[in-house]
């Protein structure tokens, strides 16, 4: 299990910032999309004043004579919008990858084998190390931070070149992630053994993905999990086709008729999404009525 899954579960130290509005006692909610444009001020201005030393594959102070993130062609931003609120998420793609046997991108909920490092952004021009990894990691996209998710699949693999020693990669996807907090932990401060994420932190992460396992089928059903995000937001936890409180990814019975998906295979070619007994246009394992 990863780390970053058990930050999350561990690691809150509070639950909601509230404030009260005259004698009303109203609770006053926090305003995510004014935090997103916060964060991606705090990170624009982090980018003018940082660049990319490839030498030693780190972010730096900028120095006369480099190019600030900002101006740098390899900096890459792509638009999220998770709980109505838009957030611009940054990565520095200073390597895609070239995965031998041939694999594709990770999809949100593949499994990926990765090292990284995570800091996150104390001011504009200051960062602070909270996780060092050392050693490659399992762990799946779809039980992360929404950051990883939006993240991690814009880069690849690497070529798997073990030889009677410590399992080594060669050419995996390298670069930076710029995760807003509401990517992140949102307003929830973590702490951990090495101190505390302060709440609503933008957080960096450098990675090295040296391996993915593609068409992750977390519960065995025959129905790989990026197809069971439903409505295709890259968040498969808050699909759920029968409303038992499990989401479909991790649901043996998806539709809640007592079959499971995977005997709802009727076709019997593995792959239960092409089997409609009744002709409705809904899959058997998600028709409670087929």
């Amino acid at each position: 299990m990863t780390k970053i899954k058990y930050f999350i579960l561990v690691g809150i130290v509070s639950v909601l910032i509230y404030a009260c509005s005259g004698d009303t006692g109203n609770i006053v909610e926090f305003d995510h999309a004014a935090q997103s444009l916060e964060d991606n001020d705090s990170l624009v201005k982090y980018f003018n004043n940082h660049y990319y030393d490839s030498a030693i594959d780190s972010v730096k102070p900028l120095v006369a004579g480099k190019t600030a993130l900002i101006d740098d062609s390899n900096l890459k931003a792509t638009q999220v919008t998770e709980n109505e609120v838009d957030y611009t998420l940054y990565y520095y793609l200073a390597r895609e990858g070239t995965p031998d046997p041939v694999k594709g991108f990770p999809t949100a909920t593949d499994s990926v084998l990765s090292i990284y490092e995570g800091k996150y952004l104390e001011t504009t021009s200051k960062s602070v190390t909270f996780e060092n990894g050392k050693q490659a990691i399992w762990f799946t996209l779809a039980t992360t931070i929404r950051g990883w998710a939006h993240g991690f699949t814009n880069f690849k693999g690497g070529k798997n070149i073990t030889n009677n020693g410590p399992i080594t990669y060669e050419n995996g996807g390298k670069g930076v992630l710029f995760i807003p907090s509401g990517l992140a932990y949102r307003d929830i401060a973590q702490v951990l053994s090495s101190g505390i994420i302060p709440a609503s932190s933008s957080l960096i992460f450098y990675i090295n993905l040296l391996d993915i396992k593609e068409d992750t089928d977390h519960d065995n059903d025959g129905v790989p999990s990026i197809y069971e995000d439903i409505d295709n937001d890259k968040n498969p936890n808050n699909d759920d086709t029968d409303d038992d409180g499990i989401p479909d990814y991790v649901d043996t019975d998806d539709d809640g008729d007592g079959v499971r998906t995977k005997d709802e295979d009727t076709n019997g070619d593995g792959d239960p999404r092409n089997d409609d007994a009744d002709g409705d246009g809904i899959p058997n394992y998600l028709d409670s009525d087929s």
